[in-house]
């Protein structure tokens, strides 16, 4: 019985299998235990900023899931929580799909490419170029290059604007003509056929010249791409990764020397648009992103009676890559001396035109030209027929004649004729610039720009320099018009033996100036 019960009793583990489970204890913990302290290590370097380059840690903890200002915004349709983001409208993720910073100064990384420059000439004030120029700095526009007169040289303006970072305002001075009147553009002749003739034809001159001028500014500054905009346009960066516009271009294959971005035009529905950059969302389409069976088509319902497709211009603006040998080619394309540019025309990105978009454009374009109103005279003044129309109206009607004719030329008030077009794709909504400008707009920045800019001196020392400034602006105003510039006896030389033999000159394509898109009648549809 006692060997029996022996046998029975479990038999104490040998020193190799206790070692064994020992070993596959410890593992097992150590498994355990470090992904825990992996985890736990991630968040303490996240919470303490330990060098992880999060984008959301631009903003403070609770602006992390929000664009700025957005709370408050008629756009917003949910108010902000911790489970919901309002950049809604831009995305379906919680992070912003565009590149906003908190610092209104945009201090954007020196090593970002490529480096975009915009310039532009213009006689607006703040309450347009500040939302034009932030909104394209939030697309990733580098630099611009400012070339101002009228209310944009005025003292309460430029000096906002001069205390911008990446911003270079050239005022329209007496040296500045004599400077522009030895351009070599003057012995050319792509732009001869514009000289000497007011209004429209006069701007588009001094673009030219100031486009060359940029270009110079553009390269001595590391610029990648030049583009020429007015302060009535915003590119639209749609078919990139994200709406960027350095995206769009850092796609651009390398040999490609300009780069087309075709013109959307703004469609109005109401006739007291204040604001249009908030305001206004439904776009008529380019005839180069439409069908040509849908274009000719639905020709008659998207003209209403107007000259053409697009109020005024429809051949798009161009960027370029900033290169030895280049020129402008008038305001809408660039050059080159040496070679012919070999460009792309983009698919789904575009400029956003808003023209006329305000009652007021009419008046204000009509106060800016001193032609008479005839069919005749406003010929050489315009060269597009709706800028003739609305001249001719702007100086003959009333004002509720005015508003009357605005109503039936611009403003698309037929609801039922709007949603067939938009069906069919004549027109569009984009909402992305509204969008942008308004949050731009609530968040404090343009307000901040302005008390930043009258802060950074004393309340003497502006007033003082407001003094100066206006005397030296109304001194540089006395300089000659732009189409006089050239009128010296040297280039009235040059002009008579350009004339007799043309052999001391280079000659080259004329100018692109703005065109009107292809009409019901086009046999061949040409490009610009």
């Amino acid at each position: 019985m006692a060997g029996l019960y022996t046998s029975l009793r479990p038999q104490p583990p040998s020193s190799s299998s206790s070692s064994h489970q020992s070993f596959f204890s410890k593992v097992l913990l150590f498994l355990t235990i470090l992904p825990l302290s992996l985890a736990v290590f991630a968040f303490f370097l996240q919470w303490r900023g330990g060098g992880v380059d999060d984008p959301i840690s631009r903003w403070s903890p609770e602006e992390s899931h929000k664009f700025p200002g957005m709370d408050s915004s008629p756009l917003a349709t949910v108010a902000h929580s911790s489970q919901s983001s309002d950049c809604s409208l831009l995305a379906h993720t919680n992070t912003p799909s565009f590149p906003y910073y908190k610092d209104w100064k945009f201090k954007l990384h020196p090593d970002l490419k490529p480096k975009i420059c915009i310039t532009t000439s213009t006689s607006a004030g703040l309450e347009q170029i500040l939302p034009w120029m932030f909104y394209h700095k939030v697309i990733g526009v580098t630099s611009f290059l400012l070339f101002v007169e009228g209310k944009a040289a005025s003292p309460d303006v430029s000096k906002v604007l001069e205390s911008i970072p990446g911003v270079k305002v050239i005022y329209r001075t007496r040296k500045l003509e004599e400077q522009q009147a030895k351009s070599r553009i003057w012995n050319e002749t792509w732009l001869s056929s514009f000289f000497y003739k007011p209004c429209n034809y006069e701007l588009f001159v001094k673009q030219s010249l100031n486009m060359e001028m940029a270009i110079v500014m553009a390269r001595d500054a590391g610029m990648d791409w030049i583009i020429h905009l007015d302060t009535d346009e915003l590119i639209h960066p749609a078919g990139a990764q994200e709406y960027s516009l350095r995206q769009l271009l850092l796609d651009v294959p390398s040999n490609v020397d300009m780069v087309i971005f075709p013109n959307y035009e703004s469609s109005v529905e109401r006739d007291d648009i204040k604001d249009p950059f908030t305001e206004v969302s439904m776009f008529k389409k380019n005839y180069d992103h439409l069908m040509k069976d849908t274009y000719f088509g639905m020709y008659k319902e998207a003209t209403r009676g107007n000259p053409n497709y697009f109020l005024t211009y429809g051949n798009g603006k161009a960027a370029a890559r900033v290169q030895d040998h280049l020129r402008p080619n008038g305001a809408h394309r660039w050059h080159n001396y040496m070679k012919t540019p070999k460009e792309i025309k983009l698919e789904e990105a575009a400029v956003l035109h808003y023209t006329y978009s305000k009652f007021s454009d009419l008046t204000s374009r009509r106060d800016r030209c001193g032609c008479k109103p005839t069919k005749e005279d406003v010929k050489r003044c315009f060269m597009l027929e709706f800028d003739r129309s609305a001249f001719i109206i702007a100086s003959t009607a009333t004002e509720d004649e005015m508003l009357s004719w605005y109503r039936e030329h611009v403003v698309w008030t037929d609801k039922a004729m709007n949603l067939k077009l938009l069906r069919k794709g004549i027109l569009t909504r984009i909402y992305a610039p509204m969008v942008i400008v308004q949050g731009l707009k609530e968040s404090g920045v343009f307000s901040s720009i302005v008390l930043s800019a009258q802060e950074s001196l004393s309340k003497d020392k502006f007033l003082a320099s407001f003094e100066s400034n206006s005397s030296s602006k109304a001194a540089a105003s006395e300089s000659l018009p732009s189409r006089k510039i050239g009128r010296n006896q040297h280039s009235q030389a040059a002009r008579r033996v350009l004339a007799e033999s043309g052999s001391l000159f280079e000659f080259h394509d004329e100018a692109v100036p703005p065109r009107s898109p292809p009409g019901i009648d086009a046999d061949v549809i040409t490009e610009a």
